[in-house]
């Protein structure tokens, strides 16, 4: 019966991905942790479902003109859902944040402080009062004219753009020079422009050295190229562009990772002169509080600072206690240690996550739903206590939090339980269990309730020994002060330690270029693409040997289709209609977008001729619908392709399609395709192995099959090393680097090194504890 009062949220008809019409019922004001492996569909019940239903609604409720400046997210495919208030989101933004971003921008504490200085701060004699705005680095009004607000300077210099002035222009002196047919080019306009391009760079004058590097004018020649005797060369129209020039443009403007990169070596940084490294303008330093100025009192430990809020007057006494109000939330999830102006790029996941956690408590709204990403994701095991905390006063506060989990620790301390499964994908998408945690004990087809409820002591592993260590330091950035550490190559190292202790900063020192070092490999949880034309099928490569043998039947031969014509990404062999994409959107104005699917091609991606074309039975279409398990038979007798299917499985992914979109692949799944990649390149020894937070989103289930993979890496002779928080992992790791043993300055430290059962009885090691309870 549905009273206005009913306190469940009631689900009816769910069929968002691979959900199967699940009906369930969710109790409000409780804390429900939504489990099972990953793929099941718990986030599609979730945040696809639930949360936006939700979202939904409240659009509804907004005038149609404003609804039009809003992203908007489509309607769930849903029956219907009851019972349900306004929802709040707190995802796992994988998103990488600018270097403008930073503690005090992120927790909304850093409008407070403006406000506080330019409404209560002491002026000098004379000086106008200044908005909040001139107070912020990252406006116009604030920001230090000299370095823009960043707080650094870049600068070149002759020694940098020309590390060999032995060598002649036409030779490469100008390292910073791009390569391939750019840098030809410039070295031809130079040598239009009469100078000698043949002589060794130190023996030019400096007056030509000078206007060579750095010269802001852009002289247009034309140039005579002078290239292979039977090929005809027209001559041109070039521009002339300095090497410093070159360098600033591709630094400020590039969208390419690896260009910006590029142009960094050849760039000093320093602490801008004007502004002292502040990045504020004169006016704002000038006006101080307490008798520091705003750049002062932002680079003070949170804890420090809230100490530092000591007003008179009645505008100062209202901002300081907003002030403290919003930084006690900060500092009771033990992030007291974090500066207002330290950069949000600097901080780990956890961090980051507990940083927005606080954010919400101090908001203090009620009778909300909160739908939470993995809020362990990133978390030490003594960390999690304080998450368990936040979560019980956000219930406390008359609120229901829905979060989704795999965490163990996490997944007992909630009030009730739904548990999706039983596998990934379309082997999944049923509720198996909503109700008490207890209760979960007794479904048979649960995977979670094996790992829950399993009693047995962890099974013991013989440790094996290094060959060799590889020593990475002294080491000061961040927090850590000149460590220096020796991982252990040839065996399986973890790397633990509270959030903030400096692991992440630790590994980060690994490069190619220390002595020791083979084939460095570095696999992350960043999205393997950003757009849905980028799918598994096409980053695996295993796409091009699809296509090649589509291009190799005979009915392709016939109609002379090439490899591309199998593409969805060129014209050609796509629909055009759709462009390859599959679908159309519609715009419905103060509607959320639809997207529907491509009249012509039915969301094919391809046009009918293509389509013709079959293998085996197949069209190219229905071959980028199989899910890896079902490709793996089909392509049996393929080795190139089954080779790659084989490792997707390995690593857990026989459930995902191959055309799959990256843009619907959860970070876990992402890192899990670029291990996959990696592993099916063939063994090759004395490759290095790093992985940060492999495990995060990743059910039990599917971190046993993913530590048989990383086991059977070193068992081929190369070395993994992993940054890890959890103990299961790291118990059944060789060799433990423990970071401590707080966060911040009270951390940065090695606490501990040494097989699992050494470190799990130091003293001192926040994680110790939990490592011992792990190995029983």
């Amino acid at each position: 019966m549905h009273t206005p009062h009913d306190p469940y949220v009631r689900v009816r008809g769910a069929r968002e991905h691979n959900l199967r019409n699940v009906d369930v019922d969710i109790p409000r004001d409780m804390v429900v942790v939504f489990t099972g492996v990953s793929g099941s569909g718990k986030s599609s019940l979730a945040f696809g479902t639930v949360y936006a239903e939700a979202q939904r609604r409240y659009f509804e409720s907004v005038a149609p003109y404003a609804r039009r400046l809003i992203h908007q997210v489509g309607a769930p495919k849903v029956g219907e859902i009851t019972g349900l208030p306004p929802a709040v989101s707190l995802e796992q933004r994988r998103a990488a944040p600018t270097s403008r971003s930073s503690v005090g921008t992120v927790t909304n504490l850093s409008n407070s402080l403006r406000m506080l200085f330019s409404r209560a701060g002491d002026y000098p004699p004379g000086a106008e009062r200044l908005d909040s705005d001139a107070f912020s680095p990252n406006t116009a009004a604030g920001a230090c004219p000299e370095c823009h607000g960043l707080g650094r300077v870049h600068r070149t210099s002759e020694e940098l753009l020309v590390p060999d002035p032995s060598l002649s222009v036409r030779q490469g002196a100008i390292a910073a020079w791009p390569g391939a047919w750019q840098g030809k080019n410039l070295r031809d306009i130079l040598d239009a422009l009469g100078y000698d391009v043949d002589r060794p760079w130190r023996e030019l004058p400096a007056e030509q050295r000078e206007w060579i590097l750095f010269t802001d004018e852009q002289p247009v020649v034309t140039v005579h190229p002078v290239r292979d005797a039977d090929r005809i060369q027209r001559p041109y129209q070039g521009t002339y562009m300095s090497a410093h020039r070159y360098v600033m443009k591709t630094f400020s403007d590039s969208k390419s990772p690896t260009l910006r990169a590029k142009a960094e070596r050849f760039l000093s940084s320093a602490p801008c002169p004007a502004c002292g490294g502040s990045r504020l303008r004169p006016e704002a330093l000038a006006v101080t509080f307490a008798g520091r100025t705003i750049a002062e009192l932002a680079a003070l430990p949170l804890t420090d600072l809230a100490g530092q809020l000591v007003a008179d007057g009645e505008t100062a006494r209202v901002l300081t206690d907003d002030l403290r109000s919003r930084i006690t939330p900060v500092l009771e999830l033990g992030l007291g240690y974090l500066s207002l102006d330290r950069a949000t790029p600097t901080l780990s996941a956890g961090e980051l996550q507990r940083l927005r956690l606080a954010t919400q408590l101090r908001s203090g709204l009620f009778g909300v739903v909160y739908v939470l990403d993995e809020p362990s994701a990133g978390l030490h095991p003594a960390d999690t206590e304080a998450l368990l905390t936040v979560l019980a006063r956000l219930k406390a506060a008359g609120n229901s939090v829905f979060v989704v989990e795999h965490h163990l620790d996490v997944v007992r301390g909630a009030d009730w339980l739904v548990d999706v499964g039983p596998l990934a994908g379309e082997h999944g998408g049923r509720v198996l269990h909503s109700g008490p945690v207890a209760e979960l004990d007794s479904v048979e087809e649960s995977a979670t309730a094996r790992y829950l409820f399993d009693r047995s002591p962890a099974p013991v592993r013989e440790v094996r020994s290094p060959g060799g260590q590889l020593k990475v330091g002294p080491v000061s950035r961040h927090n850590l002060r000149a460590v220096t550490a020796e991982f252990p190559l040839g065996v399986l190292t973890a790397v633990t330690g509270v959030s903030g202790s400096g692991k992440s900063t630790l590994i980060g020192e690994i490069a190619e270029d220390l002595t020791g070092m083979g084939r460095l490999v570095s696999v992350d949880q960043r999205p393997i693409g950003r757009t849905p034309r980028s799918n598994l099928a096409t980053y695996t490569g295993l796409f091009d040997v699809v296509r090649k043998e589509f291009a190799a039947t005979q009915e392709a031969r016939r109609r002379g289709f090439g490899v591309g014509r199998f593409s969805f990404n060129v014209s050609g062999g796509r629909c055009e209609t759709c462009q390859g994409e599959g679908f159309v959107s519609v715009e419905l104005l103060f509607l959320p977008s639809t997207y529907a699917p491509c009249p012509d091609c039915g969301g094919a991606r391809y046009n009918p001729e293509t389509l013709e074309v079959t293998y085996r039975g197949r069209n190219i279409a229905q071959v980028l619908d199989l899910t890896v398990e079902s490709a793996a038979d089909f392509f049996a007798d393929t080795p190139a392709v089954a080779r790659s299917l084989r490792t997707l499985l390995d690593v857990g992914l026989g459930y995902l399609r191959l055309g799959q979109p990256a843009t619907e692949l959860s970070g876990g799944e992402a890192q899990r395709i670029k291990l996959a990649s990696e592993l099916q390149r063939g063994r090759r020894g004395h490759t290095l192995y790093l992985l940060d937070e492999p495990t995060t989103g990743l059910h039990p289930a599917d971190v046993d099959v993913l530590m048989r993979q990383l086991h059977g890496l070193v068992d081929t002779g190369n070395t993994v090393i992993v940054v890890e928080h959890d103990m299961s992992v790291v118990a059944g790791a060789d060799w433990v680097i423990d970071l401590g043993p707080g966060g911040g300055d009270e951390g940065g430290r090695i606490v501990a090194a040494g097989p699992p059962a050494e470190v799990a009885r130091a003293e001192g090691s926040a994680t110790a504890t939990y490592l011992a309870r792990a190995l029983g």
